[in-house]
Protein backbone atom coordinates (compact mmCIF):
# COMPACT_ATOMS: atom_id res chain seq x y z
CA UNK A 1 0.00 0.00 0.00
CA UNK A 2 3.17 2.28 0.60
CA UNK A 3 3.67 2.89 -3.27
CA UNK A 4 -0.04 3.73 -4.23
CA UNK A 5 -0.02 6.95 -0.99
CA UNK A 6 1.44 9.26 -3.87
CA UNK A 7 -1.30 8.27 -6.23
CA UNK A 8 -4.36 8.88 -3.23
CA UNK A 9 -6.32 11.63 -3.63
CA UNK A 10 -6.94 12.40 0.21
CA UNK A 11 -4.89 14.77 2.37
CA UNK A 12 -3.48 14.11 5.35
CA UNK A 13 -6.30 16.05 7.56
CA UNK A 14 -8.76 13.52 5.30
CA UNK A 15 -6.88 10.38 6.64
CA UNK A 16 -6.47 12.09 10.36
CA UNK A 17 -10.12 12.27 10.28
CA UNK A 18 -11.06 9.29 8.58
CA UNK A 19 -13.55 10.71 6.25
CA UNK A 20 -15.83 9.12 3.95
CA UNK A 21 -13.53 10.13 0.72
CA UNK A 22 -10.57 9.43 3.02
CA UNK A 23 -11.85 5.62 3.80
CA UNK A 24 -12.66 5.09 0.26
CA UNK A 25 -9.52 6.05 -0.84
CA UNK A 26 -7.70 3.54 1.42
CA UNK A 27 -10.32 0.68 0.57
CA UNK A 28 -9.15 1.33 -3.56
CA UNK A 29 -5.05 1.38 -2.43
CA UNK A 30 -5.77 -2.17 -0.43
CA UNK A 31 -7.74 -3.77 -3.29
CA UNK A 32 -4.74 -2.71 -5.86
CA UNK A 33 -2.27 -3.61 -3.36
CA UNK A 34 -3.74 -7.12 -3.10
CA UNK A 35 -3.93 -7.24 -6.81
CA UNK A 36 -0.35 -6.30 -7.25
CA UNK A 37 0.43 -9.05 -4.34
CA UNK A 38 -1.30 -11.72 -6.58
CA UNK A 39 0.66 -10.66 -9.82
CA UNK A 40 4.11 -10.96 -7.76
CA UNK A 41 2.75 -14.22 -6.12
CA UNK A 42 2.51 -12.94 -3.03
CA UNK A 43 -1.18 -12.94 -2.15
CA UNK A 44 -1.29 -15.55 0.15
CA UNK A 45 1.30 -14.24 2.20
CA UNK A 46 -0.64 -9.96 2.76
CA UNK A 47 -0.79 -10.52 6.32
CA UNK A 48 2.89 -11.15 6.77
CA UNK A 49 5.50 -8.16 7.20
CA UNK A 50 7.44 -7.99 4.61
CA UNK A 51 11.01 -7.35 6.13
CA UNK A 52 10.08 -11.44 7.77
CA UNK A 53 9.60 -13.05 4.04
CA UNK A 54 12.97 -14.80 2.72
CA UNK A 55 15.37 -12.76 0.47
CA UNK A 56 13.50 -13.85 -2.58
CA UNK A 57 10.09 -13.03 -1.33
CA UNK A 58 11.20 -9.61 -0.19
CA UNK A 59 12.34 -8.48 -4.08
CA UNK A 60 8.98 -9.14 -5.42
CA UNK A 61 7.46 -7.59 -2.61
CA UNK A 62 9.71 -4.18 -3.81
CA UNK A 63 8.48 -4.99 -7.00
CA UNK A 64 5.16 -5.08 -5.80
CA UNK A 65 5.52 -1.73 -4.34
CA UNK A 66 7.04 -0.32 -7.62
CA UNK A 67 4.30 -1.25 -9.70
CA UNK A 68 1.85 0.22 -7.10
CA UNK A 69 2.85 3.62 -8.52
CA UNK A 70 1.64 3.03 -12.02
CA UNK A 71 5.08 3.42 -13.72
CA UNK A 72 5.39 3.32 -17.55
CA UNK A 73 8.42 2.54 -17.53
CA UNK A 74 10.03 0.39 -14.40
CA UNK A 75 13.78 0.91 -13.91
CA UNK A 76 15.33 -2.13 -12.37
CA UNK A 77 18.91 -1.91 -10.97
CA UNK A 78 20.82 -5.75 -10.83
CA UNK A 79 17.19 -7.25 -10.04
CA UNK A 80 18.96 -10.76 -9.74
CA UNK A 81 21.65 -10.17 -7.70
CA UNK A 82 21.49 -12.28 -4.13
CA UNK A 83 18.84 -14.52 -5.78
CA UNK A 84 19.53 -18.05 -6.48
CA UNK A 85 19.09 -19.77 -9.72
CA UNK A 86 15.53 -20.79 -9.33
CA UNK A 87 14.51 -17.42 -7.61
CA UNK A 88 16.30 -16.16 -10.88
CA UNK A 89 14.29 -17.59 -12.96
CA UNK A 90 11.04 -17.07 -11.27
CA UNK A 91 12.02 -13.56 -11.50
CA UNK A 92 12.40 -13.57 -15.29
CA UNK A 93 9.17 -14.87 -15.88
CA UNK A 94 7.66 -12.14 -13.59
CA UNK A 95 9.17 -9.53 -15.49
CA UNK A 96 7.22 -11.09 -18.26
CA UNK A 97 4.07 -11.02 -16.88
CA UNK A 98 4.57 -6.95 -15.62
CA UNK A 99 5.34 -6.20 -19.46
CA UNK A 100 2.62 -8.22 -20.68
CA UNK A 101 0.54 -5.51 -18.33
CA UNK A 102 1.97 -3.02 -20.60
CA UNK A 103 4.91 -2.19 -18.22
CA UNK A 104 8.24 -1.28 -20.20
CA UNK A 105 10.84 -2.43 -18.03
CA UNK A 106 14.35 -1.14 -18.07
CA UNK A 107 17.18 -3.21 -16.97
CA UNK A 108 20.44 -3.47 -16.22
CA UNK A 109 21.80 -7.10 -15.29
CA UNK A 110 24.62 -9.01 -15.64
CA UNK A 111 23.20 -12.73 -14.94
CA UNK A 112 22.46 -13.26 -19.29
CA UNK A 113 20.27 -16.35 -18.69
CA UNK A 114 17.75 -13.68 -17.03
CA UNK A 115 19.00 -11.42 -19.73
CA UNK A 116 17.93 -13.26 -22.41
CA UNK A 117 15.34 -15.34 -21.25
CA UNK A 118 13.17 -11.77 -20.31
CA UNK A 119 14.03 -9.43 -22.72
CA UNK A 120 13.32 -8.75 -26.44
CA UNK A 121 16.00 -5.68 -26.87
CA UNK A 122 19.14 -5.78 -25.27
CA UNK A 123 21.93 -3.53 -25.48
CA UNK A 124 25.80 -4.26 -24.29
CA UNK A 125 28.18 -2.00 -22.74
CA UNK A 126 32.07 -3.16 -22.82
CA UNK A 127 33.75 -0.48 -20.75
CA UNK A 128 30.51 1.71 -20.88
CA UNK A 129 31.27 2.08 -24.74
CA UNK A 130 27.89 0.25 -26.83
CA UNK A 131 29.44 -2.78 -28.64
CA UNK A 132 25.89 -4.69 -29.57
CA UNK A 133 21.70 -3.68 -29.62
CA UNK A 134 20.10 -6.07 -30.90
CA UNK A 135 17.78 -8.85 -30.27
CA UNK A 136 18.26 -11.06 -27.29
CA UNK A 137 19.71 -14.34 -29.59
CA UNK A 138 21.74 -12.34 -31.81
CA UNK A 139 23.43 -10.76 -29.09
CA UNK A 140 24.45 -14.33 -28.26
CA UNK A 141 26.27 -14.73 -31.77
CA UNK A 142 27.99 -10.96 -32.30
CA UNK A 143 31.38 -11.70 -32.28
CA UNK A 144 32.13 -8.14 -30.48
CA UNK A 145 29.97 -9.21 -27.04
CA UNK A 146 31.74 -12.93 -27.31
CA UNK A 147 35.25 -11.44 -27.17
CA UNK A 148 34.19 -9.16 -25.01
CA UNK A 149 32.83 -11.07 -22.09
CA UNK A 150 33.85 -14.37 -23.05
CA UNK A 151 37.44 -13.55 -24.10
CA UNK A 152 38.84 -14.63 -27.30
CA UNK A 153 41.46 -17.72 -27.43
CA UNK A 154 45.30 -16.44 -28.66
CA UNK A 155 46.31 -19.03 -30.84
CA UNK A 156 42.87 -18.51 -32.50
CA UNK A 157 43.42 -14.96 -32.70
CA UNK A 158 47.03 -14.90 -34.36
Amino acid sequence: MLGRHSRMKNGIFASLFATPGARHEEEITRQRALELLELVELGHLADRPAGSLPYGLQRRAELARALATEPQLLLLDEPAAGLNPQETAELGQLLLRIGKYGVSILMVEHHMDLVMSSSDHVIVLDYGLKIAECKPADVQANPRVVEAYLGVDEAEAA
